[in-house]
């Protein structure tokens, strides 16, 4: 493809680029490094680009700064969770399918740049090269704006995956009572539902844990499940908050 093809290429990404930041409510300084974000190895090698100025250089920081900030925001949400927990909820939010998630969210595939043959066989759409793209961005805004840049957008864009239940079974609240209070000699677990209600499709359960015959705690949920997994949240913070 020609130069002229590659100017107006960039120009409308530029364009574009510019109005999305302003719906992330993000600032930018450097939009040549967004720009190589966004590039494929397709569109580098359509106009014969040093082949460095493409995005895999920017997904390879941008990985390492997604978990980091991740890591971070978990090990502040969950004090009570040991590592081997903390590292299975990061490995389900940092990981190609919710990447593509947090991309489609707010259609940052739109920016992607790529080569005629990837454009015409459905590249845009490619989970591994979308979730790619998202790593690459992330990587050129902690090197444009620093890590607060890219915690203000994790806080938007990718947070409320977490808060909004969307980890569910991630955290299996049930085995780690249950292995706690093992561990505390403190008797047998079991579980009652002890209400029902709403219409058919959306049904509230409450469930109590109990221990040792003596109700704990209890929980809520859109599921007989969820809730006893909530009601064994809420007991095994409190039985760990007694021991400080």
């Amino acid at each position: 493809m020609t130069n002229h093809k590659k100017k107006e290429m960039v120009n409308a990404f530029q364009e574009k680029f510019s109005k999305k930041m302003q719906e992330l409510n993000l600032n930018f300084n450097k939009v040549n490094l967004y720009q190589q974000a966004f590039s494929h190895s397709s569109f580098i090698n359509d106009f014969n680009m040093d082949r460095l100025d493409h995005n895999e250089r920017l997904e390879f920081l941008g990985d390492s700064v997604l978990e980091l900030t991740v890591s971070r925001y978990l090990f502040d949400k969950y004090p009570e969770l040991p590592e081997g927990n903390l590292t299975k909820m990061r490995a389900t939010i940092v990981c190609e399918p919710s990447l593509v998630i947090f991309a489609n969210k707010i259609a940052l595939h739109d920016l992607i740049l790529l080569g005629k043959g990837e454009e015409k066989t459905g590249g845009r759409t490619r989970p591994s090269l979308v979730s790619d793209a998202f790593e690459a961005f992330v990587g050129a805004l902690y090197l444009d704006q620093g890590l607060t840049a890219v915690w203000k957008f994790a806080e938007n864009v990718i947070f409320p995956f977490v808060e909004g239940d969307k980890l569910d079974g991630v955290v299996d609240f049930k085995t780690q009572f249950q292995e706690y209070v093992h561990q505390q000699n403190k008797g047998d677990v079991t579980y009652r539902l002890i209400n029902e209600e709403g219409p058919a499709h959306h049904r509230l359960f409450t469930s109590e844990v109990i221990l040792e015959n003596k109700p704990v705690a209890i929980g809520k949920g859109k599921t007989k499940k969820e809730s006893e997994q909530q009601a064994a949240e809420s007991a095994y913070k409190l039985l760990k908050n007694k021991e400080v």
